[in-house]
């Protein structure tokens, strides 16, 4: 298949790349490349792409493409609630506008990277995909109005799906701290700490990045019939823990690490369990590889083998929300996030 990748140059993005490639897939990326000094190790395979806002896709960006996989947009609550104006305007109008264009263009698939968090505040009790939704961030309230406006699309020739992905983890060439295994593995590492901000008590579902994207490659390949118009929570139902018992995994896994609460940790509003029976049944493809002690020692491995400092987790370089405010401050990036400097949109790469 021809595909139209957006955001491959992000955390989950430039992990997929690789994957569908190897499946044999076209690949065309389209991403405005905000966080482009944040590489991590070693460095990004290279496709054709389109260096671009999705806000700004034209009709003419779409064509030929037999489907479309979204990831792109602000990922995560601190960028989401920097501007929740903006948040909901790129991650919530401008997909379903890209949608739309592409049904108009005749694409007939397109895959959303959705998110558990539409849950929210979910409690104890165990989510599925027709659990109610009760998002507490701008992040995940915009995923939620998304789905709703994308189902509003289908019909007989435009098939969208709705991958709500658990809390990622996992090695990534555009690596990210803010996700709860990462995280905690840094703070193990450059610390000796396990530093848990809230109370511990939280569930949280994961799910690596591979996985992640294995569960788009299945989804590709499905029956139109099996996955139209459908949402799949992406993970496994083991992987559903305590944030304290993610913080056990890691003490366990970092050599000379202890567990340390900070004094005025809370319970986490973010508390969902996640059913995810329902791509186990009916996505036979989608066989997941990884669990936390695996991605627990797989990030140990890569923190040890660059080095990392604490100045390098808490800095700029790989926190979202600082490196956005350090372009803004240096005029590089205007007041909507998109940059100052020309760039030429056309496809770069063939």
């Amino acid at each position: 298949m021809r595909i139209l990748l957006t955001g491959h140059k992000g955390y989950i993005g430039t992990v997929m790349v690789p994957m569908l490639l190897t499946e044999g897939h076209q690949l065309v990326g389209l991403d405005s490349d905000l966080f482009e000094q944040s590489t991590f190790g070693e460095g990004i395979q290279s496709i054709p792409e389109l260096k671009k806002d999705i806000r700004d896709v034209e009709l003419s960006d779409l064509d030929g493409f037999d489907a479309v996989i979204h990831l792109a947009g602000l990922s995560n609550d601190p960028l989401g609630d920097f501007n929740p104006s903006l948040t909901y305007e790129i991650n919530h109008a401008a997909s379903v506008r890209l949608a739309s264009l592409a049904k108009q263009v005749g694409i007939k698939r397109f895959i959303f990277s959705s998110s558990c968090s539409n849950y929210g505040a979910g409690g104890e009790d165990w989510l599925n995909e027709k659990s109610a939704f009760n998002p507490v961030t701008p992040y995940g309230i915009s995923k939620v109005r998304t789905e709703q406006d994308l189902a509003k699309l289908a019909d007989s020739d435009f098939s969208p799906t709705f991958l709500r992905n658990a809390t990622a983890y996992g090695v990534s060439p555009r690596l990210r701290f803010d996700l709860v295994l990462n995280n905690l593995v840094a703070w193990a590492f450059t610390t000796s700490q396990v530093y848990i901000k809230s109370d511990g008590t939280p569930w949280r579902p994961i799910v690596h990045i591979e996985d992640i994207s294995r569960a788009f490659i299945a989804v590709l390949h499905a029956p139109r019939e099996m996955v139209h118009n459908q949402a799949f929570n992406v993970g496994r139902n083991e992987d559903n823990y305590r944030i304290r018992e993610l913080a056990e995994i890691v003490e366990e896994t970092v050599p000379g690490c202890r567990i340390v609460y900070a004094k005025d940790g809370l319970p986490d509003k973010r508390c969902y369990r996640v059913d995810c029976s329902k791509i186990a049944q009916t996505l036979p493809e989608f066989k997941p590889q990884w669990n936390a002690r695996r991605g627990a020692e797989e990030l140990y491995t890569a923190y040890q083998k660059v080095g990392l400092t604490l100045e390098d987790f808490e800095g700029a370089r790989y926190k979202r929300i600082t490196q956005i405010k350090q372009l803004l401050s240096t005029d590089r990036l205007d007041e909507t996030l998109r940059w100052k400097e020309a760039v030429v949109p056309s496809l770069v790469g063939q």
